[in-house]
C-alpha cells in the first residue's frame, strides 16, 4: 500500500527530509545557493501544542531566524497535510512559501490543523464557517485566530505582522483566516485555494470526479488521538491501467468493497448527490465580504483541480471589499509556482524558463514583505491582476480581471464542423452516439495517475477522430484573437434518454509546420497538435438547479449552458479556433448511465444505455475577447 503519498503527489511542496543536495535558484542574474543544511544552520526549531478556546490544543512549529538582531513577521502555513518532520532535532530541506522569503529571514510556522496529524480535535471536511461565534464555538476562523494571537505573544522577536499563505487545502485554511481575522493579521495569499467542493476537486457542476477517487482514503478516515504517522492507506487497484480498472467497476456501487462506511468523506460523497445545505454549508466563497487583510490570489491556468476556488475568491473579494486585492494566473498545473522547475513545461508544451522563481522573487516576495516588513500602504509596484498569456507566453498585466477593455463575441456550432460568428439559417444537428460502457478517455496515455495534471495541454486529436465526439472548428486565422475571462457554452441539444453529461472542450490547433521541442512525447507531434486549453463539464441534470436535479425529456430540444474558467490565451494567426463536445470524459469523470436515476451512486448495470445526442446548429459559445 502507498503510504502518505498525497503529501507529496498533490502538493509538490511539503516538507520533506533535510538529506538533500545543494542547490541553486536563479532568476535573472540572481542566484540563491541552498546548503544541504540551510534551515538548521539558520534557523531553530520549536514544536508547541497551542490551547484553542474550547481547549483543543493544535500542534504548531515554529521556525525562528537565529539571528536575533532584528525582529522579523510570522509566517503562517495551515495544513491537513502534516507539518513534518516531527521532532525538533529534524529539519526539512526548506522552510516558508519560497527559498527567497527563507534566504532573508522570517518567522516560519506550521500548524497540524483541528484533527489532524499531532492535533486534537475532530476533522471536517472544509468546516463549516459559523458566523457571529458565540462561548467556546469554534471553526478554522476561530482557530487560526487563536493560533494567531498566541503567536504573537509567545514567539520572541516578532514584529506584531502576520501572514498566512498556503496551496490546495492549506489554500482553503489561507482563505479562512480572512473571515474574523486577527488585527496582527496583514497578508493573505490563497493559492489554488478550495471554494466549495461541489465545484472544486472531487464534484464539478454536479459531476464526480472519479480521477481522485483514491484520494478519498486521505481525507475519509479519521484518527482517535494525535499521531505522526499515517493512519490511512490507499486502495491498491492491482493495474497499470486506470481506465480499464474504473470500466471494470461501473456501475460505482462495484467501488464499494474498497471504502467502508468507516470512511466518512465518500459516506459524505454518496450521500449528499445535490447542493444541497451539507456542500453549501461548507462554501466559502459567500462569506468572503468586508476583508481587511491584504490578498493575493494565485492558481495555475492547468490546474485540473482548483480552478474554480481561485477566480471565485477573487471575484469574491472583489465585489465584497475594499482591500488590497491581487490576482496572479500562470502556466503552471496543480502548485508548479512552488516548485523550483527551471523549465516550465505541462504536458507536451513548454511554456517558457524560470517562470515560478520569477513568481517567487518579483511577485510573492513582494507582496508578503511589503505588508510584513514595509510601508504596507498598498503601493507595492505590483499590478491588480498579473497574467501569463498561455497562447503568446508572456506575462501581462492588468488594473482589473477580467480587463476592462474585452468584448463579448458569440461562435456558433455549424453543422459541417464548422465554428462561425453567422449563426445558422437553418434549424439542423451534428448528432453522436454516446455509450457509456465505451467512454471517450479523458487521455489518451495508459497509466495511473494519483491526481490527473498533464492532460490539461493535451492533444485532443484522438478524441476529435472518434464519431462519439463532435468538432467544430474556425478557419486558419488570419489575425490573433486573445480570450480574456470566462466562457460561456450556451448549447441548444436533445437526447434520447432521461439524462446526460456535457463536456466542452476548447482547443488550439497549431499550424502544419509548428516544430517539436524536446519535451513532446514520443509517438506525437506538434504539427496540427490539438492543445486543449480549457475544458468543463456539466452534469444534465443540474442544467437549471444544482440543488433541483430533472431529467431531461427524451427527444425535446433542451437549453444546456455551461461556463468555462476563465482563459488568458492568444489564439495567434495561423491557428485555428476548435470546440469539441462530447457526454464523457472517463474515467476524469465517472460515466452517466444515460438512464435518470436519482442517485448515480446506487445505479444499476441495466441503467446503463447507449443514447443519441444531438447539438442544434443555434448552439454557440460566448468568448470574452481582449480589444
Amino acid at each position: 500500500m502507498l503510504k502518505n503519498i498525497l503529501f507529496v503527489a498533490v502538493l509538490a511542496i511539503a516538507l520533506t527530509s533535510c538529506k538533500k543536495v545543494n542547490k541553486s535558484v536563479s532568476v535573472g542574474d540572481v542566484k540563491i545557493e541552498l546548503e544541504e543544511n540551510f534551515p538548521q544552520e539558520n534557523y531553530t526549531k520549536k514544536e508547541v501544542m497551542i490551547e484553542m478556546r474550547d481547549g483543543i490544543k493544535l500542534h504548531t512549529t515554529i521556525y525562528s531566524p537565529k539571528d536575533t538582531s532584528k525582529d522579523y513577521p510570522i509566517l503562517l502555513k495551515r495544513t491537513p497535510y502534516s507539518c513534518r518532520p516531527y521532532g525538533e532535532n529534524e529539519f526539512p530541506s526548506k522552510v516558508g512559501p519560497n527559498p527567497y522569503l527563507m534566504e532573508e529571514g522570517n518567522i516560519m510556522v506550521y500548524q497540524d490543523v483541528r484533527g489532524r496529524w499531532n492535533s486534537e480535535g475532530v476533522y471536517d471536511n472544509m468546516r463549516a464557517y459559523i458566523p457571529n461565534k458565540t462561548g467556546n464555538q469554534t471553526d478554522e476562523a476561530s482557530d487560526t485566530y487563536d493560533t494567531i494571537e498566541w503567536l504573537v505573544n509567545n514567539v520572541e522577536h516578532n514584529n506584531g505582522n502576520v501572514g498566512v499563505y498556503g496551496i490546495s487545502y492549506p489554500g482553503f485554511y489561507a482563505t479562512y483566516s480572512l473571515l474574523d481575522a486577527h488585527p496582527a493579521l496583514k497578508a493573505v495569499s490563497p493559492q489554488a485555494c478550495i471554494g466549495d467542493f461541489f465545484f472544486d476537486d472531487f464534484i464539478h457542476n454536479g459531476a464526480y470526479l472519479l480521477s481522485y477517487w483514491r484520494a478519498t482514503s486521505v481525507f475519509g478516515y479519521m484518527k482517535e488521538e494525535p499521531t505522526t504517522e499515517a493512519w490511512y492507506e490507499f486502495p491498491d487497484i492491482g493495474t497499470e491501467d486506470q481506465y480499464q480498472f474504473f470500466l471494470d467497476h461501473m456501475p460505482l456501487s462495484k467501488l464499494d468493497k474498497y471504502y467502508g462506511d468507516d470512511n466518512v468523506f465518500m459516506e459524505q460523497l454518496k450521500t449528499h448527490v445535490t447542493y444541497d445545505e451539507f456542500w453549501q454549508s461548507r462554501g466559502i466563497i459567500q462569506h468572503l465580504k468586508d476583508i481587511k487583510p491584504a490578498t493575493m490570489i494565485v492558481g495555475g491556468q492547468f490546474d485540473a483541480e482548483d480552478l474554480y476556488g481561485p477566480y471565485n475568491t477573487y471575484e469574491s473579494i472583489e465585489e465584497n471589499s475594499d482591500n488590497y486585492n491581487a490576482l496572479v494566473f500562470g502556466p503552471w498545473s496543480h502548485g508548479d509556482w512552488a516548485r523550483a522547475r527551471e523549465r516550465q513545461v505541462i504536458g507536451n508544451i513548454h511554456f517558457g524558463d524560470g517562470i515560478s522563481d520569477y513568481f517567487q522573487k518579483n511577485i510573492e516576495t513582494k507582496f508578503f514583505n511589503h505588508f510584513l516588513k514595509g510601508e504596507a500602504n498598498g503601493s507595492t509596484g505590483l499590478p491588480e491582476a498579473h497574467m501569463f498569456d498561455t497562447g503568446k507566453k508572456e506575462w501581462q498585466s492588468f488594473e482589473s480581471w477580467p480587463p476592462a477593455n474585452v468584448k463579448k463575441e458569440s461562435f456558433y456550432l455549424q453543422t459541417g464542423e464548422q465554428l462561425t460568428m453567422q449563426s445558422a439559417s437553418t434549424s439542423d444537428s451534428s448528432n453522436f452516439i454516446s455509450d457509456p460502457k465505451k467512454p471517450v478517455p479523458y487521455s489518451e496515455d495508459i497509466k495511473v495517475v494519483f491526481t490527473p495534471r498533464k492532460f490539461m495541454t493535451d492533444d485532443q486529436r484522438f478524441a476529435s477522430r472518434r464519431p462519439d465526439v463532435l468538432t467544430f472548428e474556425t478557419k486558419v486565422l488570419e489575425e490573433d484573437i486573445t480570450l480574456a475571462g470566462e466562457i460561456l457554452t450556451k448549447l441548444n441539444v436533445s437526447t434520447t434518454g432521461t439524462a446526460a453529461d456535457w463536456i466542452v472542450k476548447l482547443v488550439d490547433v497549431f499550424p502544419a509546420e509548428t516544430e517539436n521541442t524536446d519535451d513532446v512525447q514520443d509517438h506525437l507531434k506538434l504539427s496540427n497538435y490539438h492543445m486543449m486549453v480549457r475544458s468543463e463539464t456539466l452534469r444534465g441534470r443540474f442544467r437549471n438547479s444544482m440543488t433541483n436535479p430533472e431529467p431531461f425529456v427524451p427527444n425535446q430540444k433542451t437549453a444546456v449552458n455551461l461556463k468555462l474558467q476563465d482563459v488568458f490565451h492568444t489564439f495567434k494567426k495561423g491557428h485555428k479556433i476548435q470546440i469539441q463536445v462530447q457526454s464523457t470524459f472517463f474515467p476524469y469523470i465517472d460515466a452517466n448511465p444515460q438512464t435518470y436515476v436519482d442517485n448515480i451512486f446506487e445505479a444499476k448495470e441495466e441503467d446503463f444505455k447507449a443514447q443519441t445526442h444531438k447539438v442544434y446548429n443555434d448552439s454557440s459559445v460566448e468568448f470574452t475577447v481582449l480589444k
